[in-house]
């Protein structure tokens, strides 16, 4: 018997990481500029990293902390989840970013065999988490090809059907990979429509202050309903690590549940990036705003970049940090076209496949200034006109 088949079957079935993948790929290469991975050109809060430098030596940041988060931590949390996001009958447990939020809750709210809601093109993470956990069962709706707003209507009669009723539904709001924004009626309705059918809606929250052309962010709390957040992007903490989840606190038994799982997987989110969560905090939205609203010109700039591909082939944009754009029907391998575009126009993007869709690419807008975001732009523009052109030429 070979030592593959010893190994856990939802693991070898757990779809590869596409980061992983694009990292693979472009180790080979020299002077690749990346659209690909969702990250943001910032750093933390000057303020907040001096503060976390003078920390450094204290014993209690070598040491463990409480399971669920520091206590100043998770109170400056709940103060800004009544202020900013209105949720007010909310718990709040800190977690090793908002991957590890997402996996938490699966571990604590569904079991292998239950059937569970996304919809494509879907945040490739969430998908291998239900994987991952033995949730194999996993039904993927579509979204509007325009909008990319989910299809309520089918999770409507999803919902209402006589199979077994999903444990669970999943949306990210803003979205990734589609930076398509839920207005607050559709979202309210497929609330509705799990509260009736007795499944949870968890709800990634990671782009909350990105948003753009005047359109707000907001939140929904019931007792069904769980939210995430993330400092990753508002505050350029990729690397540190932290998210939380909202929780309802109504909710008999969940926190329980929740803590076995927190205290075997990292015990507690790093002590050292709780506190630089906390110090960036006190720089407030505003600071992150400041930044967000140097993005718009990133997106106008991809927006035409990816004008070969033809007159409504570029979606999203409304809030995240990506844009979502329709390959040429000649590229039957998405994959194969990204990496095409790597090696012979130097420049990275993401392949729909990896979220559901073949035959699109997700876009980032937010790792890069405008300068660099202008040098990429133009790598692409002149990429995706050769492959509408004349196709891969090598």
């Amino acid at each position: 018997m070979s030592s593959f088949a010893k190994l856990a079957k939802r693991a070898v079935e757990t779809e590869a990481p596409v980061m992983v993948k694009m990292q693979k790929l472009l180790g080979g290469l020299k002077d690749v500029m990346s659209l690909a991975q969702g990250i943001v050109y910032w750093q933390p809060p000057e303020e907040a990293l001096n503060k976390v430098k003078e920390i450094v030596w204290e014993p209690s940041t070598s040491k463990y902390g409480s399971d669920d988060g520091l206590p100043e931590l998770r109170e400056a949390l709940l103060e800004k989840l009544h202020r900013e996001n209105k949720l007010t009958k909310s718990s709040v447990m800190v977690t090793a970013g908002a991957n590890q939020a997402f996996v938490n809750l699966v571990l604590t709210l569904c079991d292998a065999g239950d059937s569970v809601v996304m919809f494509a093109p879907y945040y490739f993470n969430a998908y291998m988490s239900f994987q991952m956990t033995g949730v194999t069962d996993i039904l993927v709706g579509a979204c509007n090809s325009t909008t990319l707003h989910p299809d309520v209507d089918w999770l409507e009669k999803v919902l209402k059907g006589n199979g077994p009723i999903p444990k669970l539904v999943t949306v990210v709001n803003p979205g990734n990979p589609s930076g398509a924004f839920i207005p607050k009626p559709m979202l309210q309705r497929i609330s509705d429509l799990c509260r009736n059918a007795g499944s949870w809606l968890v709800v990634d929250n990671t782009y909350e202050y990105f948003m753009y052309d005047g359109m707000e962010h907001y939140c929904l709390e019931d007792a069904h309903i769980v939210n995430i957040f993330s400092f990753s992007k508002a505050y350029g903490m990729m690397g540190w690590r932290v998210g939380y989840i909202a929780y309802p606190s109504e909710v008999n038994g969940f926190h329980a549940q929740l803590l076995k799982v927190q205290d075997n997987i990292p015990i507690c989110a790093s002590i050292i990036g709780q506190r630089l969560a906390l110090h960036a905090l006190e720089a407030g939205p505003e600071w992150i705003r400041e930044r967000v609203k140097d993005l718009v010109k990133n997106r106008e700039l991809l927006v035409e970049a990816m004008s070969p591909l033809g007159e409504d082939a570029v979606r999203g944009g409304e809030g995240a940090i990506y844009l979502w754009a329709k390959l040429p029907d000649t590229c039957s391998d998405d994959f194969e076209a990204v990496s095409w575009l790597a090696s012979k126009h130097g420049v990275a993007v993401i392949p729909g496949s990896a979220c559901g869709s073949p035959g699109f690419i997700r876009i980032s807008f937010g790792g890069l200034k405008e300068a660099d975001t202008r040098l990429a732009a133009e790598r692409l523009r002149r990429g995706l006109q050769e492959l509408v052109t004349d196709g891969m030429v090598q």
